[in-house]
């Protein structure tokens, strides 16, 4: 069983967001606890009203919990024991006494849970949620694994649990509600697990799911007004689909909130800054060829984007690591790292490259005593020649995460419940 939790200001939201997965037949709410009524005798007012109660009686800004309970795909679970373990749950973790409703959801490859509590308690107090997940979710969780006789989520079930798909742009449906809740699923895994500090940021990660974070025009209204909507990308790279505002998803990623993350993972992020630097250092030096050192990239877990205007000139290069789940632009990097070096680091590879196929052919154009002005010549060409295999993706090759890399130094740091 994995678990996750959620700690957010609105209980509104919380119950909003599973109510509409009832009204599609996408869930359907299992069980009340401590509630009056039964859960078939309530209506939205009545659960909402239970919780506001208990809320108003504390000004404490974060008192919600939206809690998930997911299940190995091959345990057959009944929405009667599927109840029991979410009150024992609840139970472990100390909130047998607070009102929670549970929502069994039908619209995922495995079976799973949606609780949501609030941990204003009836004497006004508030249950301390700091560290929850790590400190108090994960021994509870552990335990009803063995309790419930349930699959033990290892590291490679976990991943494939929570792991996020890339939206099928060629199913993209105009205006349908599965392009929100696709967009919604991809967001909330990049901001939960990734470190960034802008928005380009934001999107040379997002590419990975066909998305992206969009200002519009600066002209537009939207643009003015500091908004910002998400896209569905096809496999150009070309925005299709009807555009999502961010206020409307779950979550509220909205351009302000973003700017939270920016400032936060600035920090975050600057212990890897070494380890990514070691890693493109370490694929150049071995590389014989612009392709090979973009394949000991990727092997690496690094996904090099170059930033090219409409002349096809190179301004800028973005370095997402998918295993240390960061991002740094080039220039963040040191020099070295920016655009106008790696244009001669790319160069030079070329030239390495050229150099080795003259040493193994004698008819080739660039053996003799004319090499130097010729390999010159050659590597003069266009920028977007030398940056044709960097702006086109590799065939069966994805960065969307299905499960981590061997990390013991970070597995004893993950927190899933945060």
């Amino acid at each position: 069983m994995v678990a996750k939790i959620i700690i957010s200001k609105s209980i509104t939201k919380a119950l909003n967001y599973n109510e509409q997965k009832v009204s599609r037949g996408q869930a359907e709410c299992i069980y009340a606890g401590n509630f009056i009524k039964e859960k078939e005798d309530m209506n939205f007012h009545e659960q909402r009203e239970r919780f506001t109660n208990l809320i108003g009686r504390n000004a404490s800004k974060t008192n919600t919990l939206h809690i998930s309970l997911n299940f190995d795909p091959s345990e057959k679970l009944s929405n009667e024991k599927m109840a029991d373990i979410a009150a024992a749950y609840m139970e472990k973790i100390g909130f047998s006494e607070q009102p929670f409703l549970v929502y069994r959801h039908h619209d995922a490859g495995h079976p799973h849970v949606h609780i949501v509590t609030t941990n204003i308690c009836t004497d006004g107090t508030r249950i301390k949620t700091h560290n929850i997940g790590k400190d108090v979710s994960e021994p509870a969780r552990k335990e009803i694994e063995k309790e419930f006789q349930l699959v033990e989520a290892n590291a490679r079930k976990v991943y494939q649990l929570i792991r996020v798909p890339a939206i099928d742009s060629q199913k993209v449906v105009y205006g349908k509600s599965e392009i929100k809740r696709s967009i919604t699923n991809a967001l909330d895994y990049v901001l939960r697990q990734y470190q960034f500090t802008s928005l380009p940021e934001l999107n040379a990660i997002l590419k990975s799911y066909n998305v992206y974070a969009d200002r519009c025009r600066e002209n537009s209204r939207t643009y003015k007004n500091g908004g910002l909507v998400y896209r569905v990308l096809d496999r150009d790279g070309k925005k299709i689909g009807v555009p999502i505002k961010a206020s409307s998803i779950y979550s509220k990623p909205t351009l302000t909130n973003l700017q939270t993350h920016f400032t936060k993972n600035e920090e975050k992020r600057k212990p890897h800054r070494q380890a990514v630097k070691e890693k493109i250092d370490q694929s150049f030096e071995k590389a014989p060829s612009i392709r090979q050192f973009l394949v000991s990239l990727r092997k690496k877990g690094i996904e090099m984007i170059p930033r090219v205007n409409e002349q096809d000139l190179l301004y800028g290069i973005t370095f997402v690591d998918h295993k240390l789940r960061c991002v740094f632009n080039g220039s963040d990097l040191g020099k070295e790292y920016s655009a106008a070096a790696f244009r001669e680091k790319l160069v030079e590879l070329r030239i390495r490259e050229l150099l080795a196929q003259s040493s193994g052919d004698k008819t080739s154009q660039f053996a003799g005593p004319e090499i130097e002005s010729k390999l010159v010549k050659e590597v003069s060409s266009p920028v977007q020649e030398l940056f044709k295999l960097l702006l086109k993706t590799e065939s069966g090759y994805s960065f969307v995460p299905t499960e981590p890399a061997p990390n013991k130094r970070r597995k004893r740091k993950k927190n899933l419940g945060l």
